[in-house]
C-alpha cells in the first residue's frame, strides 16, 4: 500500500505544482504587461514634461537680456525642482545649471556639463546619466532664441516603477499562496474517485479467479461512474471491464463444471461395458459350465458394439466442436425424413407414427446427408423412447422461402420444467422421469446433443418446447441457396 500511497500524494503534487507554475507565469505575464505600459506611460508624461520645460526655457532666453551663458530664467515660476538647463554654442555647453530643492540654481561642473554635450538641436528626446544628479531625459531644441537645452529626472518614474513592482510582487505572492491551497483542496477532491476506482482494482485484482465461484466482485460506487466526469468515466470502463471478467470466468467456470460431468460420465458409460466384457472373459477363461458360450460371444458382441457406438458419438462430438467440415451435398429432405419415419416404424411398431409434409417451396438443402438422417433419427428414437406403447408421433416438413422445418411431435408424457434448459447438454438423461417402454436399453444421453450439434454445424437451430401430453422438437434448416 506504501508504494501506491506516494504515487498518489506524488499525482496530487504535480498536479498542484503544475497548476501553481502555470498560475505563476500568467501573474508574470500580466505584471510585466502592466510595468511595461505603466512604464511607456510615465515615460511620456515626462517626455512632454521635458518638451514643455525646453519651450519655457527657450522662451525665457529669448526675451531676457544677457550674454550666452545667462540662465536667469530658471528662478522664474513654474520650473519644477531638478530641472537642469543649459545654454549652447555649437552643439557645445556654454553654461548649465539644475535647480534645486529649495529653487535655487546651482552651477553643474565641466564633467557634469560634458554629460550633456553631443545633443542635436532638433528636439528628439535623450537620455543621459549626470554624475551626481542621476538618469534624465534631456532634449536640445534651437529656434528664433539662443539654442537651450533642458532636462528632467527619471527618479520619480523610476520609483514608481519600483513600487509598482514591489506591490505586484506582494499581491502575487499572496494570490499564488491561496490559489496553490484552493487547487490543492479542489485537486484532492477531484481525485478522490480515482483513489476509489484504483481501491476497486486492487480488491478485485487480490480476489482468487483462477479457482472457486467468481462472482460478486466489487464494483466501483454509483457516485464514482458519473459519465460526465473523467474519472466517472473510468469507474463506468472499469465497472464494464469487472462485468465482462466475471461473466467469462462464470462461463469457463461452467465450461469446466461440463467438462469434468462429461469426462465422468463418458467414463462411467465406458467401464459398464467393459466391466461386462472383463466378467464374460474371465468365466469364458475360467470354463465355467453354466455359462454358454454362444451366448457369452453374444454378451461380448452386444457390449463391444455398444461401447463403440459410444466412442463414435463422443469421436462426432469431438469433430463438431472442431468445426472439421461436412460433406456439402444437396440433399432433399422430404425423400430422407420419410425414410427416417419408415425405418422408426419398422423399430417401434408399437407406435403410431405420422408423417405430414407442407411444401410450398422444394425441401432441399446443402449439408451432409448421413449427419441430417442422424438428426432425424435421434430425435425419433427419443420420442420412441420415451413415450408409452401407443403413443401418437407425429413428424412435418415444412418448406417455405424463409427455409425448411422439421417437427417432431409426441403425446408422450412431457420433459420436466427442470430438465429443459439442459436437454441439448451431453449426458442429459430423462430415465428417472419419463416413461419407457419394457424391454428397451438405456441411451448414452448423447443424441439430442449429437442432433443439435450436427444442425448447427449446417447453420440451423434446434428448439424443443413440451408440456404434460405433448413435446415438439423443431430443427429449422436454411435452403440450399441460402449457403451458397
Amino acid at each position: 500500500m506504501t508504494p501506491r500511497r506516494k504515487r498518489g500524494r506524488s499525482l496530487r503534487a504535480w498536479l498542484v505544482l503544475f497548476t501553481t507554475v502555470t498560475l505563476a507565469v500568467v501573474c508574470a505575464a500580466m505584471a510585466l504587461t502592466t510595468v511595461l505600459v505603466q512604464r511607456a506611460h510615465l515615460l511620456d508624461e515626462l517626455d512632454q514634461r521635458v518638451r514643455d520645460a525646453a519651450e519655457r526655457s527657450q522662451g525665457g532666453a529669448r526675451y531676457r537680456a544677457g550674454s550666452a551663458e545667462d540662465l536667469s530664467f530658471l528662478s522664474e515660476q513654474g520650473q519644477p525642482a531638478g530641472t537642469v538647463a543649459a545654454r549652447l554654442a555649437d552643439g557645445r555647453v556654454t553654461a548649465a545649471e539644475v535647480v534645486t530643492e529649495d529653487g535655487h540654481r546651482t552651477t553643474l561642473t565641466a564633467t557634469q556639463r560634458a554629460a550633456l554635450s553631443g545633443l542635436t538641436e532638433d528636439g528628439t528626446l535623450h537620455t543621459r546619466t549626470i554624475p551626481g544628479l542621476g538618469t534624465y531625459r534631456v532634449t536640445a531644441v534651437s529656434g528664433h532664441g539662443a539654442p537651450v537645452l533642458a532636462g528632467l529626472p527619471t527618479a520619480a518614474v523610476q520609483e514608481t516603477i519600483h513600487r509598482l513592482i514591489v506591490t505586484e510582487t506582494v499581491i502575487a505572492g499572496a494570490g499564488l499562496a491561496v490559489a496553490g491551497c484552493v487547487s490543492a483542496m479542489v485537486i484532492r477532491r477531484r481525485l478522490r474517485p480515482l483513489g476509489r476506482v484504483a481501491a476497486t482494482a486492487v480488491e478485485v485484482a487480490r480476489a482468487p479467479l483462477d479457482r472457486g465461484d467468481v462472482t460478486g466482485l466489487t464494483r466501483v460506487p454509483a457516485r464514482d461512474t458519473d459519465p460526465a466526469t473523467e474519472a466517472g468515466q473510468v469507474g463506468a470502463a472499469l465497472n464494464h471491464l469487472i462485468d465482462r471478467m466475471e461473466s467469462a470466468l462464470s462461463g469457463r467456470q461452467r465450461t469446466e463444471e461440463r467438462m469434468r460431468r462429461f469426462l465422468a460420465d463418458a467414463g462411467h458409460e465406458l467401464r459398464t461395458p467393459l466391466a461386462s466384457i472383463a466378467g464374460y472373459a474371465e468365466l469364458m477363461d475360467r470354463g465355467a459350465a453354466r455359462i454358454d458360450p454362444g451366448q457369452a460371444w453374444r454378451r461380448v458382441s452386444a457390449q463391444s458394439a455398444r461401447m463403440a457406438g459410444l466412442v463414435e458419438d463422443l469421436l462426432l462430438l469431438a469433430r463438431l466442436d472442431e468445426g472439421r467440415p461436412l460433406e456439402a451435398l444437396e440433399v432433399n429432405l422430404a425423400t430422407l425424413v420419410a425414410e427416417a419415419v419408415w425405418d422408426a416404424r419398422a423399430a417401434g411398431t408399437d407406435h403410431d407414427w405420422q408423417l405430414a409434409l407442407r411444401l410450398d417451396e422444394p425441401a432441399t438443402v446443402t449439408g451432409d446427408p448421413a449427419r441430417l438422417t442422424q438428426v432425424v433419427a435421434n430425435l425419433l428414437a427419443n420420442a420412441r423412447a420415451h413415450t408409452p406403447p401407443g403413443t401418437r408421433i407425429t413428424v412435418t416438413l415444412e418448406a417455405t422461402r424463409a427455409g425448411c422445418v422439421i417437427r417432431v411431435t409426441d403425446e408422450g408424457p412431457g420433459i420436466p420444467p427442470a430438465l429443459l434448459p439442459t436437454v441439448f447438454e451431453r449426458f442429459t438423461r430423462a430415465d428417472t422421469s419419463r416413461t419407457r417402454t419394457p424391454g428397451k436399453g438405456g441411451g448414452s444421453g448423447l443424441g439430442l446433443s449429437i442432433a443439435a450439434a450436427i444442425t448447427q454445424a449446417h447453420g440451423g437451430r434446434i428448439d424443443v418446447e413440451s408440456e404434460p401430453g405433448r413435446t415438439e422438437f423443431t430443427v429449422v434448416l436454411p435452403h440450399a441457396a441460402d449457403l451458397r
